[in-house]
Parts: C-alpha cells; structure tokens; sequence
C-alpha cells in the first residue's frame, strides 16, 4: 500500500469530519431549493395533466437535472465566498459515495423512456426505484456529514418500500392499471409522490437545518 495513499486519505476524511457542521449549515439552502424545485415542478405537472408514463418520467428526470445544476451553482457561489475549491478532495468523497445508487436511478429513469408499456403503475414503478435509489445514496453521503443526513435517507427508503407494498396490492384489483386504482391516482398525471417526498421532505428539513443552525449561533 502507498504511504502517501493511505496519508492522503486518512486526511480526506479527517477534514471532512472537521466540516461536517459546515455542510451541515451549507446544506439548509440547497436542500431549501430542492424543495420548492420539487413543490412547483409537482404544481406545474398537475396544470399540465402528464398522463403518459414516458412523459412523466422524462418530466421529472428534466426536473431532476434542472434542480442538480441548480444546487451546483449554489454550492459553486457557496465556495467563491468561503475561497474554497468547488471540487475539493471532500466533495470528490461525497460525490463517489452517492455515484453508484444515482446511476442506478439514472438508468432507470432512462429505461422509462423506451418505448414501452405506458401505463401508470409503470411510471410508479420507476418512481419507487428512484426512492430507494436516492434515500442509498443521501445515507452514503451521510457518513461524511451529520447524523440526520442518514435519516433523511432512511426516510426515503422506508417510503420506497411503503409504495411498492401499495403498489403490489392494488394491482391485482386493478391490473389494468387504470384511473380506478387509489396508487395510480396518486402516482398519475398529479405526481403526488414526487411532489411530497422530493419536494416537500426536503423543504422540511431545509427549513429545519436553517433555523436549528440559526438558533446554534444566536447561542
């Protein structure tokens, strides 16, 4: 093994764990902005009544980047100010521990657009894999930043599995997969589910990051 590896390593972490009430305070306006990205996006897709599967997922993965690019810029101002390097050895760590379980929901987002079955319970089902892809990937990131990060993923999770048992019940009653199934309407042209969960959790605990971060330094 490399000396010079291990040392360099070793110091990634430490700095990391040194920064994680740092990102913690960095994260309140990103995850802020996640949210109401993700509150107007479900708005606007319930306005334009998304019925197809493959527009619904290409909507939302449109959403997705949009947001991404978003929170990069975000993060680019917060560096400039702190004349800090955007894409420092930490962020590199972060960003590989988060990679693998984003790809996987990258290409499932990609599968939804083939032309395939176009009913909602198979948007649904893209959606629930984006859940569990995502809550992975937030808990891997977790490891370099604060408890609650890890829960935040765990929520996401546990609401992946919580759809995908509605999922599985509902369609044997409707297996048409038509308006008359209680998930297809939630998961239909409303994006309920994405609405709540990409936008509303994440608005929840930006807000909750900013004020306990603001309460910290009153003290």
């Amino acid at each position: 093994m490399n000396p010079n590896w291990a040392e360099q390593n070793l110091q990634t972490i430490r700095t990391l764990m040194e920064r994680s009430a740092v990102y913690r305070h960095a994260l309140a306006p990103i995850m802020i902005l996640t949210g109401l990205f993700g509150i107007t996006a479900a708005l606007v897709g319930l306005f334009l009544h998304i019925g197809s599967a493959r527009l619904f997922v290409a909507y939302w993965m449109t959403v997705g980047l949009v947001t991404v690019a978003g929170g990069f810029l975000l993060i680019r101002k917060q560096a400039l100010k702190s004349a800090e390097p955007v894409w420092s050895p930490p962020t590199r760590r972060v960003v590989q521990a988060m990679l693998p379980p984003m790809a996987v929901g990258l290409f499932a987002g990609l599968l939804g657009l083939l032309p395939m079955n176009s009913r909602p319970a198979d948007a649904a089902g893209i959606v629930i894999l984006w859940c569990f892809a995502y809550g992975c990937a937030v808990h891997a990131a977790g490891f370099f930043m604060p408890r609650g990060i890890k829960l935040l993923g765990w929520l996401f999770i546990i609401a992946g599995a919580i759809a995908a048992t509605m999922l599985l019940l509902t369609s044997h009653d409707y297996p048409s997969g038509g308006h008359g199934s209680p998930f297809d309407v939630f998961f239909d042209e409303r994006g309920l589910f994405m609405g709540s969960m990409f936008g509303g959790i994440h608005l929840i605990y930006g807000i909750y990051l900013y004020f306990s971060e603001k309460g910290k330094n009153a003290a």
